[in-house]
């Protein structure tokens, strides 16, 4: 039995020797790779971590002290350490989510994934036990240098640091990068930090050496010691923390397990919050995730653990289709900014960032921060794209609203990743953009249905100056061209049984235009009229949409959003505004949040195919 196998929670861990504890490592890293390069998912932050959650567990009794994880991609090694070893269907329908989830361990606790939020968790969770007498019990925050980029971790950092008796004990795992390096002016701090580490060995080099003179080694020893705030500022500037009033230990090597612990085990003991510095390597003891200068593998497909090499090639995808034209559109307009949050590559920015790398701003994860700064740069007459995942886009909205919209500026947000995604669980299905979106004023919303569409849709956007535009395109492999047979004004037929009155519109949103098409014809096999449309702009609703519905029956939206106050609820005010008296079936996803699956999986589950729908209908229609 590997070592490994004898850890069914956090006591056994701690019930071993010491000196066993780099084999434990070594094993821990041997299953990661061997495991996650058969299903996929965050290998090289886990890599990173192994030692420091080693001795997390070894120095804290979880779950009696809570140990929070910003983000909980780098958890597995967490799960590991409290019994979860079965990972053969990591990030899959019934197995193992990517991230810490209650439903599989009292040793998780905060199951979003979206980062800077670990901070404002844990100085709510010390408070609260402290409000409830329940001294002794410890809470730690395990955040990266790159959600300290965060606005959010410096808002809980400003309060943590006020309470000088909170048992919080703060982890940074520092390795230069969130998905990729880290950037701004923390970061630059903490480098500083990384690399002049002499105070300490300064002021133990200075009492060895004071205590061998006579009489008044002591008392200089004392004096220096005395004067180590101005030391530590010229040999480890770590003063930005220290200023704050917080404890800073550090940094320690993050792969010397010991030293971890012993660093944990005095800021456990200092009795007031503490921030623990901790210097690791994304993908350690894997080359081929340090060989990947782009992400050291953060995260993979299945892959061959040997190699490193994915076992297939992987096809074009949404992202592709926006990256290409974003190069040229830059060619074309010298006005063209973009703006990112620490996703440069994931959001296909990294070939305009190559050709005009003074036009591209990645801000860190500080997708607030990037909004409002849009707004101040189309104010100076410049047109901004800024790029996010669509479910990162709710971490902005106020700022949409009020600094952008409010203000009218003419600034393009390319949504990836919009509508269900699946394996990454809820926290990532970017299933609320459109929602969202539709109550802000002067906001125009496209849905491309093809990477034809996203390019052509790029250009419109990127040619409004008097108010917000959005481009929302899923994850994964772009769809096949849909092409159009006509047009109603500024509206695409997709389908239909003829050009007079129908008894079914159906409208198709976005990547769902394939879908609707499909349903038209099976609808239309079964002896129903009917038009299928894409609207291209889908928000607001487009008179060319309402006077369509006029001329049917019956209308359906099919959209990759929520149901409630998505698209098809906007066309539904839209037909009653007009007057029209036109029932309206909505096909879209529930008001839930929706557990890790394939996508595929999750569109059945809610009914989402031709099938279910063309039954839906047909109850309907009869």
């Amino acid at each position: 039995m590997s070592l490994l196998e004898t850890i069914t929670g956090p006591a056994d861990l701690r019930a071993l020797p010491a000196e066993r504890m780099p084999e434990l490592a070594e094993e821990i890293r041997a299953f990661l790779v061997g495991e996650v390069s058969k299903t996929g998912g965050h290998l090289g932050p886990n890599l990173g971590v192994v030692e420091l959650t080693i001795a997390l567990h070894r120095v804290f009794d979880s779950p009696r002290d809570a140990i929070v994880f910003d983000t909980g991609h780098q958890s597995y090694v967490h799960k590991l350490l409290t019994g979860r070893h079965d990972f053969s269907k990591l990030k899959k329908q019934g197995g193992l989510s990517g991230y810490p989830s209650r439903a599989e361990s009292e040793h998780d606790i905060v199951e979003n994934s979206h980062a800077s939020t670990a901070l404002s968790w844990a100085d709510g969770i010390a408070k609260g036990r402290r409000l409830r007498g329940e001294r002794g019990r410890h809470t730690v925050a395990v955040i990266g240098d790159g959600a300290l980029t965060g606005g959010m971790a410096w808002e809980a950092m400003n309060n943590i640091a006020v309470d000088k008796d909170l048992p919080l004990v703060v982890v940074v795992n520092d390795n230069e990068r969130s998905y990729a390096p880290t950037i701004g002016g923390l970061a630059e701090h903490l480098a500083t930090l990384r690399t002049t580490r002499g105070y300490e060995r300064v002021l133990a080099w200075g009492k060895r050496s004071l205590a061998r003179t006579p009489l008044v080694g002591d008392a200089v020893f004392d004096t220096l010691h005395g004067v180590k705030k101005g030391l530590k500022d010229i040999v480890a500037p770590q003063g930005m923390f220290e200023d704050l009033g917080l404890k800073y230990y550090g940094p320690v090597d993050g792969h010397d397990e010991q030293a971890v612990e012993r660093a944990l085990r005095q800021a456990r003991e200092f009795g007031g919050p503490v921030i623990v510095h901790v210097i690791t390597q994304k993908g350690r003891g894997y080359q081929p995730a340090l060989d990947d200068m782009a992400d050291h593998m953060h995260g993979i497909g299945k892959i061959n653990p040997e190699t490193g090499l994915p076992f297939e090639v992987a096809g074009r995808i949404w992202t592709d289709e926006f990256n290409d034209e974003m190069v040229r559109l830059g060619a074309e307009r010298d006005d063209l900014v973009a703006l990112t949050a620490a996703m440069l590559i994931p959001v296909g920015l990294d070939g305009f960032a190559a050709a005009y790398p003074e036009r591209v701003f990645d801000v860190g994860i500080a997708e607030q921060h990037a909004v409002t700064m849009a707004s101040g740069l189309a104010y100076t007459g410049l047109h901004p794209v800024v790029a996010l995942y669509a479910t990162f886009l709710n971490r902005a909205f106020d700022q949409m609203l009020m600094d952008c919209a409010l203000h009218r500026a003419g600034v393009t947000f390319v949504l990836d990743r919009a509508g269900i995604t699946g394996s990454d669980g809820p926290s990532h299905n970017g299933m609320w953009d459109m929602t969202l979106m539709s109550v802000v004023p002067g906001l125009r919303l496209a849905a491309p249905r093809d990477g034809d569409q996203v390019r052509q849709q790029l250009r419109e956007a990127v040619a409004v100056t008097d108010g917000p535009t959005v481009i929302r395109f899923p994850k994964g492999d772009v769809a096949e061209p849909v092409r159009a047979v006509r047009q109603e004004g500024d509206v695409d037929v997709l389908f239909e049984t003829g050009t007079d009155d129908v008894d079914l519109l159906v409208v198709g949103v976005g990547a769902f235009a394939g879908l609707a098409v499909d349903v038209g014809e099976k609808i239309a096999a079964l002896g129903h009229s009917v038009r299928v449309v894409d609207p291209r702009w889908v928000l607001p609703v487009s008179p060319s949409v309402v006077d369509l519905a006029g001329h049917a029956g019956a209308v359906t939206v099919i959209e990759d959003n929520l149901v409630s106050g998505g698209v098809g609820a906007a066309v539904t005010h839209a037909l009653r505004e007009s007057g029209r008296d036109v029932p309206v079936h909505l096909h879209g996803i529930p008001k839930r949040f929706l557990d890790h699956a394939s996508r595929g999986q999750l569109l059945e589950e809610l009914g989402l195919t031709a099938e279910a729908i063309v039954a839906d209908l047909q109850r309907r229609l009869s």
